[in-house]
C-alpha cells in the first residue's frame, strides 16, 4: 500500500522543523504526502522550505526523486499554528528539543488539538515515550520513530512503543515507514538510547578513551572506523560481519576472538564522562583538519557523499 493510500489522502504534520524535522518533512513530500511544517520558532519553519528547495534539487541530480523538485516543494507548507498544523492530519512527526519537559509540553498541546485518530511518532534520540507521553488520551497512538539524521538520505529509523503505544499504531507507523523508503527497525522494549545510539555510544566512548591514553590520534581513529570497519558495516551489520569473518561462522567467531572482547570491555569498566581538557584536545586536533568556518560546507559534502551512496543502493537493493 502507498503512503498516501495509507494515510487515507490526508496530511502529515511536522512540529519542530530544525535539520531533523525538515528532513522528515523531506521523506514525507518525496513519497507524495501533503506536509505542513510548524515551528514555534517562526524564523526556523520559514527557513525550512529553501533549505528543503536546496536538498530536492541536489537528490534530482543524483536520481534519488520520482518526481521533479518543484513538484515535491509544492508538497510543502509552512503554518504558523500548531492548531494549523495538525487540521485534519493522519500523523504527525514531532522532531522538538531532546528534553522531557519541552516534549511532554508538546504531547500535551498535541491532546488538546489532535482528532481521535492521529498518531504521533517522536524522533527523540534516546529519552523514552513513557517518560512524557503515557497517561494521556493520546498515549496510545504515541511512540517513538527515531531517524538517523538527515532521514531523506540515510534509511534506519527504530520504531519504540511506549508501556501504554497500542499494538495498532506500532502496525501503522510500521507500514507508514516502509512506504515511505525507511529500513523499520523495531526496539521490543524501552531503553535509554533505543539500539542505535546505544551501540554508537559503545564505539565513541572507545574512540574517546583511545585518543585520552595516547593510543591513537583522532585522525587515526577516523582512520580506522572509515578505512576499515565502516567498508564493511556500509553494507553488512555487525553479526552478519563476524558470522563471515571465521571458516565455522558466528559460533567459530565467538570461541576464537570472545575472551578477547570479554578483556576488552572489562578493560573499560568505571569510565567516567569526557572530561573538558579531554574534549578541549580532541576540538583542537579536528580543527586541524577542519577549520569551525568550514563546517557548514563539510556538511553539504557528507550530504552529497550520502546521495551517490544512496543511488547506488538504490539500483542494487539495500540487501545485495
Amino acid at each position: 500500500m502507498s503512503a498516501i493510500e495509507l494515510v487515507g489522502g490526508r496530511p502529515v504534520a511536522i512540529v519542530g522543523a530544525g535539520l531533523v524535522g525538515a528532513g522528515w518533512a523531506i521523506a514525507f513530500a518525496r513519497a507524495g504526502l501533503t506536509v505542513r511544517i510548524y515551528d514555534s520558532n517562526q524564523d526556523t519553519a520559514d527557513a525550512s522550505l529553501p533549505w528543503a528547495a536546496e536538498q530536492l534539487e541536489a537528490l534530482h541530480k543524483h536520481g534519488l526523486l520520482g518526481d521533479a523538485p518543484d513538484t515535491v516543494k509544492r508538497r510543502l507548507t509552512v503554518v504558523q499554528t500548531l492548531e494549523a498544523g495538525l487540521d485534519g492530519c493522519a500523523y504527525v512527526q514531532e522532531s522538538v528539543l531532546e528534553r522531557v519537559d519541552v516534549k511532554r509540553k508538546v504531547m500535551l498541546e498535541i491532546e488538546r488539538l489532535a482528532a481521535d485518530d492521529l498518531i504521533v511518532g517522536s524522533s527523540s534520540s534516546g529519552i523514552a515515550a513513557s517518560a512524557f507521553a503515557n497517561d494521556l488520551t493520546i498515549s496510545p497512538r504515541v511512540l517513538i520513530a527515531h531517524p538517523v539524521n538527515p532521514p531523506y538520505l540515510v534509511p534506519v529509523v527504530e520504531i519504540v512503543p511506549s508501556t501504554q503505544t497500542s499494538p495498532q499504531a506500532v502496525i501503522f507507523v510500521d507500514a507508514l515507514m516502509q512506504a515511505i523508503g525507511q529500513s523499520v527497525v523495531h526496539v521490543r522494549k524501552e531503553i535509554e538510547g533505543f539500539v542505535l545510539n546505544r551501540l554508537q555510544a559503545v564505539l565513541l566512548r572507545e574512540a574517546w578513551a583511545l585518543v585520552r591514553d595516547g593510543v591513537a590520534s583522532c585522525e587515526d581513529v577516523d582512520k580506522t572506523v572509515r578505512d576499515g570497519l565502516g567498508w564493511r558495516w556500509s553494507f553488512m551489520g555487525p553479526f552478519e560481519t563476524i558470522d563471515l569473518n571465521a571458516p565455522g561462522g558466528v559460533a567459530d567467531y565467538a570461541a576464537r576472538l570472545g575472551s578477547l572482547y570479554y578483556s576488552i570491555a572489562k578493560s573499560r569498566t568505571g569510565e567516567g564522562p569526557w572530561e573538558p581538557e579531554l574534549v578541549t584536545r580532541v576540538e583542537a586536533e579536528r580543527r586541524q583538519y577542519l577549520p569551525a568556518t568550514e563546517l557548514a560546507s563539510r556538511r553539504a559534502w557528507r550530504d552529497d557523499r550520502l546521495m551517490s551512496f544512496a543511488a547506488i543502493r538504490s539500483r542494487s537493493g539495500s540487501h545485495e
